[in-house]
């Protein structure tokens, strides 16, 4: 539609009306543009030219007041034009450099704006118009990387959205058609369905708080050693159904520490669930919890089948899932923005065959 609208118009454009292309607005602008820097040029010479006669003039009084008028008179006119054409020259080219960098970033930044985060400009010309010319190659990239992970985002939205959107649908018809019995297993599996997909939804809403700065903290002195203790008790029988050893160990009885319990449980409540899932049986699971620089450092250990680096790399990116992951791969990324709103940091560690450990931080 867009290159539509560039060879024809909008469709509300009269007949008859000139609609410029996209790049006919280019050409425009570096006319503009050229015919600025022509002016700021004519400009900076005019008043070059003024300075110089000025001090032609000032000279020339001084040397006829003196009385050196004949041979010193016609020297000192002679260095003096020497003089404005070594200046001249000198400014011409500082123009040159100056303007031709500037000229490069001001027409990449217009691409930009145009949505081609591709460009580049090349660093040259003085050191500050290098600066500029790297600053701006640096916010292209980032802004080609932003815009790349929007539309990963928007493609694993719309995949995890429409498997549980497509069970609804295939069971509904089959209810209706006579298919499936209408009988309350059928309707505990769709309500199941929709549990499914108002997790999805609630998660992308967590999200959006954190990315927004604006997810909510109910935070209350909470001791974290029996919040922890709660968790695995909660995960105890997932524990047992796999032969799995669940144990929290602390240095002391209690530790204080201000934070929301909620989104603190769902935190640990995520970490142990990946722990359980990817630990043989026989194997530990073990939670720690110290107290250090001020705050809690609550560490989540497993002795399962560990990660390569480059999954430990991205194994808190959204959607990102691993061989053997289930669910919508959202946990960890929550468990991340959970940990940061809190003013605290997580971290994970792993290595194949030895288990992975993550850690993360509560301040006071």
């Amino acid at each position: 539609m867009r290159d539509s609208w560039d060879r024809h118009g909008p469709p509300w454009r009269h007949a008859g009306d000139r609609w410029p292309s996209r790049q006919g607005r280019f050409v425009t602008i570096r006319r503009r543009r050229a015919w600025y820097f022509r002016r700021l040029a004519f400009a900076a010479l005019a008043l070059l030219l003024l300075i110089v006669t000025s001090m032609f003039a000032a000279g020339w009084l001084v040397a006829g007041g003196g009385g050196r008028a004949g041979a010193a008179a016609a020297l000192l006119v002679m260095l003096l034009l020497f003089g404005i054409m070594s200046v001249m020259v000198l400014v011409s080219g500082s123009m040159r450099r100056f303007a031709s960098p500037l000229h490069a970033v001001m027409d990449a930044a217009d691409r930009v704006a145009e949505g081609d985060y591709g460009v580049r400009v090349q660093e040259f010309g003085a050191p500050p118009m290098r600066a500029l010319a790297h600053s701006f190659n640096t916010m292209t990239e980032r802004l080609q990387h932003a815009d790349r992970l929007r539309r990963d985002v928007m493609a694993d939205v719309a995949h995890e959205l429409r498997t549980p959107l497509s069970v609804l649908q295939g069971r509904l018809e089959g209810l209706l058609d006579g298919v499936y019995p209408r009988d309350d297993h059928q309707l505990s599996e769709l309500l199941e369905e929709t549990h499914v997909l108002s997790r999805l939804v609630e998660d992308l809403r967590t999200l959006a708080l954190s990315d927004a700065g604006a997810l909510p903290l109910q935070k209350e002195s909470t001791n974290l050693i029996d919040l922890a203790k709660d968790v695995a008790r909660s995960m105890q029988p997932e524990a047992d159904r796999k032969s799995v050893l669940l144990s929290v160990s602390a240095v002391d009885d209690s530790t204080i520490v201000d934070l929301d319990p909620v989104r603190i449980r769902e935190v640990l409540t995520n970490l142990l669930s990946n722990a359980l899932r990817h630990t043989a049986a026989g194997r530990l699971v073990t939670i720690s919890i110290n107290e250090k620089n001020g705050g809690a450092v609550v560490i989540v250990r497993d002795e399962g089948e560990g990660m390569s680096p480059e999954e430990v790399a991205r194994m808190f990116d959204r959607f990102y899932k691993g061989e053997r992951s289930r669910g919508s791969g959202l946990g960890l990324s929550i468990a991340k923005s959970i940990v940061t709103a809190h003013g605290g940091e997580i971290r994970a560690s792993s290595e194949r065959g030895k288990g992975t450990t993550i850690e993360f931080t509560v301040p006071r």
